[in-house]
């Protein structure tokens, strides 16, 4: 196995909250990622923290694993996937933090997709008025943008304090407009 084979392993993990296949090395993770948030402590939670029910021995608590919260059944009764935590399951979520993942997956399996591929757009970098046309994609490793056209850029998603889809294209020719708004980050 080679350096780059071995630093992208990943592994079956066990965890209070389900399976989750997690990369071994930390430098390996996506910058997407969500930790799995702490658990309220069963004892600090004799009532559910949506509806106030009481938990008793036929209303059982459960908790988000996206947000760690005690639940009753009704209150987070949904499944979901959860990928941001490297669930290999659907997972049990409250309500609101149900409706969040599926938005986020929505987002992964149409934008996310598109710029691991690479899409060509008209991008206007930070206040500039100026739009340049530009091939745009995720770096393997998800840590940057890569922007190709001109000029060169690969920019940490991490400096990246706003993406916004201007206009998307109606055939394949077209091309959509694409505006990023960079944190405190000079661009050479």
């Amino acid at each position: 196995m080679s350096g780059g084979e071995a630093r992208d392993a990943k592994k079956l993990v066990r965890s209070p909250s389900g399976l989750r296949m997690v990369p071994e090395h930390r430098s390996a993770r996506s910058p997407f990622g969500l930790d799995e948030p702490p658990w309220v402590p069963d004892k600090e939670c004799s009532r559910c923290m949506q509806c106030d029910t009481k938990f008793d021995f036929i209303t059982r608590k459960h908790h988000c694993r996206r947000c760690g919260k005690c639940f009753c059944d009704k209150c987070c009764s949904k499944k979901v996937p959860l990928p941001r935590m490297c669930f290999v399951d659907p997972v049990r979520q409250c309500a609101e933090c149900a409706l969040v993942s599926q938005k986020e997956a929505e987002f992964y399996d149409k934008q996310l997709k598109v710029l691991m591929n690479g899409a060509t757009f008209f991008v206007t970098l930070g206040t500039s008025d100026k739009s340049e046309l530009m091939v745009c994609r995720l770096s393997n490793n998800q840590r940057y943008l890569v922007l190709d056209g001109d000029s060169h850029y690969e920019i940490e998603i991490i400096q990246i304090s706003t993406v916004q889809i201007l206009t998307e294209g109606l055939t394949p020719g077209d091309f959509s407009l694409f505006r990023m708004n960079l944190n405190k980050i000079s661009l050479k």
